[in-house]
């Protein structure tokens, strides 16, 4: 029953955070939200015991997407409110509410099939020993480490006033 309840906050708290992020003006606060919508995401992953999902969700949009994006909001030098201009609203909402429909449409008339029976044992070391384990793929992962690294602070450099 403690999950049902924490699955349905994490929800709603993921819902208001999401909405949060498409109807705030100040876009520094709108990236703040999406951090707080990826954080409840994660916690409905872990309500869902997919443990390993969790932690992908926080390292990589959290810990990475969320700081890019937030780095790339600090580094624009004339951005301090969302569009100025309106005149896209009319066509943005009618995409949503068709958009919703069938997202909605597709989620009744699908048959879900639910499982009664949890996973016995965390996936987590089973799937972290296939990626980083003998013949695993510790080489890349590294190496796209630091092409991101090199990355980062080659716009840092580029942008940097002089």
């Amino acid at each position: 029953m403690g999950l049902v309840i924490a699955f349905w906050v994490l929800a709603v708290v993921g819902i208001a955070a999401a909405l949060a992020v498409v109807l705030l003006r100040d876009i520094f606060r709108a990236a703040l939200s999406l951090v707080l919508c990826f954080l409840a995401v994660a916690g409905i992953y872990v309500t869902l015991s997919a443990d390993f999902l969790a932690a992908v969700q926080v390292l990589i949009y959290v810990g990475a997407i969320s700081v890019l994006i937030i780095l790339a909001i600090m580094l624009t030098r004339e951005v301090k409110r969302g569009s100025p201009s309106g005149r896209l609203r009319v066509p943005a909402l009618v995409v949503a509410i068709l958009f919703l429909g069938t997202v909605v449409f597709a989620l009744v008339n699908t048959s879900w099939r639910i499982s009664s029976v949890s996973p016995l044992v965390p996936t987590t070391a089973a799937i972290g020993g296939s990626l980083f384990g003998e013949g695993g793929f510790i080489l890349p992962v590294e190496i796209a480490a630091v092409l991101l690294l090199a990355a980062v602070v080659g716009a840092i450099v580029l942008v940097r006033e002089k």
